[in-house]
């Protein structure tokens, strides 16, 4: 279920909560090939499934960073913000790729509220975010990323 924030005060209430996962999303062959294509990054283990099968990881997996930009996308199922003018990524504090996303696997994010700042205009919000591969041992990315949203 999407946690509704209807007033930007309402994130001092929230942090230390986790506020839930998003639905899995499918991480497709053709996904990983679309990134490589927009960044210019077609390494093997990315973009050919045959050489990769017998690679260190034994099948293609998605790039580190396209997994990481996969947390906007996801994390509207998470919480909504109403009330605002707009909100921004702005960045992220720590970002770890602890475990390959495989072409075809579901990944999935949990976000967590870690801290609330005021800034002029809004609030800074920092969410611990983890990535994780359906039914695998450890997450595939853990990262704190920051959003900015304005009043």
């Amino acid at each position: 279920m999407t946690v509704i924030i209807s007033n930007l005060d309402e994130f001092q209430e929230l942090v230390g909560r986790h506020l839930g996962f998003s639905e899995y999303l499918t991480v497709s062959q053709e996904t990983i090939n679309l990134f490589a294509d927009a960044t210019g990054d077609h390494q093997w283990i990315h973009v050919d499934p045959e050489r990769a099968a017998s690679g260190p990881f034994g099948a293609a997996i998605a790039h580190g960073y396209l997994t990481l930009s996969l947390i906007p996308a996801l994390i509207g199922q998470i919480f909504l913000v109403e009330n605002l003018t707009f909100g921004v990524n702005y960045g992220c504090n720590k970002v770890r790729f602890a475990a390959p996303v495989p072409a075809g696997s579901r990944i999935r994010l949990g976000v967590t509220v870690a801290s609330v700042e005021e800034i002029a205009d809004g609030v800074q919000v920092v969410l611990d975010s983890i990535l994780e591969v359906e039914d695998a041992e450890k997450p595939s990315c853990v990262a704190q990323v920051v959003y900015r949203y304005y009043r």
